[in-house]
């Protein structure tokens, strides 16, 4: 099991790098200086969420590394999936949260919050609700 769970956090770091990376740049652009206090606050909690979730999201590799040949790798296995839950979490709040600030920036409209909470659903029907019926549906045989 620690050779996928592995490989489902590499996938999940590469984006969370990624979007993180971009977020740090913002703040050196131009633009933000003219961003208003809202926008500049959901982009702090943006930042904040893309720190935590890109640090749980490396945290089974830091674990696999501290822990390797110690004879816990049941123990492992369990801690290193649940800080690629939370890490998961802390993705998709950072999408959601990138996502409404890029929208209130790039349109001031007020159907915003709705085209973001549509967004949060799909991720959730996606990330969530498919896997949870997956496993129900094949794993009640």
């Amino acid at each position: 099991m620690w050779g996928e769970l592995i490989q489902e956090v590499r996938v999940a770091q590469t984006g969370v790098q990624i979007l993180f990376g971009f977020l740090l740049t913002v703040v050196f652009t131009p633009r933000y200086a003219s961003l208003e206090d809202v926008d500049r606050a959901i982009y702090i909690v943006t930042v904040v969420l893309g720190a935590c979730a890109t640090g749980a999201l490396i945290g089974p590799v830091s674990l696999h590394r501290l822990v390797s040949g110690r004879r816990v790798k049941s123990q492992a296995v369990t801690w290193a999936s649940r800080m690629t839950f939370v890490g998961l979490m802390l993705l998709l709040a950072t999408m959601t949260s990138a996502l409404l600030l890029i929208l209130r920036v790039a349109t001031h409209d007020g159907y915003v919050p709705y085209l973001v909470t549509g967004v949060l659903v799909w991720y959730l029907v996606f990330w969530f609700g498919v896997p949870l019926w997956t496993r129900h549906r094949y794993s009640s045989r």
